[in-house]
Order: C-alpha cells, then structure tokens, then sequence
C-alpha cells in the first residue's frame, strides 16, 4: 500500500469531520454576523450627521462600540466573554461554544464595511429620491442597498475569509475545526503531512470564496 493510500485510510474521516466542523461554523456564524452586522451598519449610514434620521446620540454610541469590539483581538476576545458564552449556549467548547464569540467579532466588522459600502452611493441619488416623496424604508431597499450591492459582496467575501481564519484560531481552543485538526495533529504530535493537507484545504477554500465573491459583484456592477 503507498503512502497515499495509507494516509487517506488514517486521516480522511478525520479530516472530513474537521472541514464539515468549519463550516458549520462559518456559516452559522457569519447567517448571524449578517443579520446583525447589516442592520447595524444601515443605521450608522442613516443617523450620521445630516442623513434622513441624522441622530448624534445614537450614532456615536454604535460607532463607538463598533470601535471598542474591533480593537480586541479574536484569541482575546474569546477568553473574555467566556461567562457569557456560557450563559447564551450552555457550553464553552465545540462548535457550539465558539459560535458566541465568532458571531461577537465578525459582526462590527460586517457593519463597517457595509458602512463604507453604503457611504460610496452619491448623495445626489439619495437627495432625488428624497425629493419626490420617497420613504426613507424605501431608499434603502431599492436606493442604498440596491446601488452598494457589489460593494457588499465584496464586503460580505473579505469577512467570510476573515471569520475562516478566526475559526482555526478557536481550534486551537477546543474549538474543533481545520485549526483543532492542524493544531493537536499537525503541531502536537508532528504529523507534518496532516499540516500540509490542512493548510491546502484552507487554501483551496479561501480562494474559491474569494473568486466566487470576485465574480458576483462584476456581474452586480454590470447589471
């Protein structure tokens, strides 16, 4: 039997089960990340200083809260909300555990870049639209996030990158995962060839998201 075959026979299971635990925790984590991170980053755009529901107040505490969540460091952030990950899922490690502080850490950066992406509409649209009467409910959905679409995808592809690297760090915590597999396989116990097929799956995976995220928002910009 060669080399191959031998490790396939050991490792694939293994690997199979580490590649399906990322990403389930990419995606439950980023579903939730959106559902925050989106909202959050519409109402920074529309409670700025002369925006339809300009609201001083409002406005700098979001911003400053997206600032303070920002500046801590996933690997920290992690440790620090423990108790509260605890208290929200019951658990502290497994997938389920690490779903609180992905969600934490990825959804102030999902809404500044829909910040970014929103603020690159021209005032000038807004303020026709505004003129004839239009909601404000409705320039949103079909002015602001119709317009900013490609910037989003963009935005939506560069966190999803970034939330796959944050879940190999939380594998090394317990958390399970291609970071768990490359850790306590690859590091510990100096399996160099698990290492190699780690670090090619996370390869593979992040320039698939990235040329997928790439190719959608051309398309969105051509329409």
């Amino acid at each position: 039997m060669s080399r191959l075959d031998t490790f396939i026979n050991q490792w694939l299971p293994i690997i199979g089960k580490s590649v399906i635990e990322t990403f389930q925790m990419v995606g439950i984590s980023l579903f939730f990340s959106v559902l925050i991170g989106i909202p959050l980053g519409i109402l920074i755009v529309l409670t700025r200083p002369g925006q339809a529901l300009a609201n001083k107040f409002l406005y700098q505490t979001s911003n400053l809260l997206i600032n303070i969540l920002r500046s801590i460091p996933f690997i920290i952030l992690l440790f620090f909300i423990l108790p509260f990950t605890k208290i929200i899922v019951g658990t502290t490690i497994g997938v389920k555990g690490v779903i609180v502080p992905l969600v934490i850490y990825t959804a102030p950066y999902i809404a500044r870049l829909m910040e970014s992406a929103l603020l690159e509409v021209e005032n000038g649209v807004i303020e026709a639209y505004t003129a004839m009467g239009i909601k404000t409910r409705s320039i949103i959905w079909h002015v602001l996030l119709r317009e900013a679409r490609p910037s989003i995808i963009l935005g939506l592809t560069i966190s999803t990158v970034s939330l796959i690297g944050a879940t190999a760090m939380a594998g090394m915590v317990g958390a399970g995962g291609l970071g768990d597999l490359a850790y306590r396989f690859g590091h510990l116990r100096y399996e160099v060839d698990v290492m190699y097929a780690t670090v090619f799956i996370l390869i593979i995976l992040v320039q698939s998201i990235q040329s997928i995220g790439n190719r959608l928002a051309a398309k969105l910009k051509k329409d």
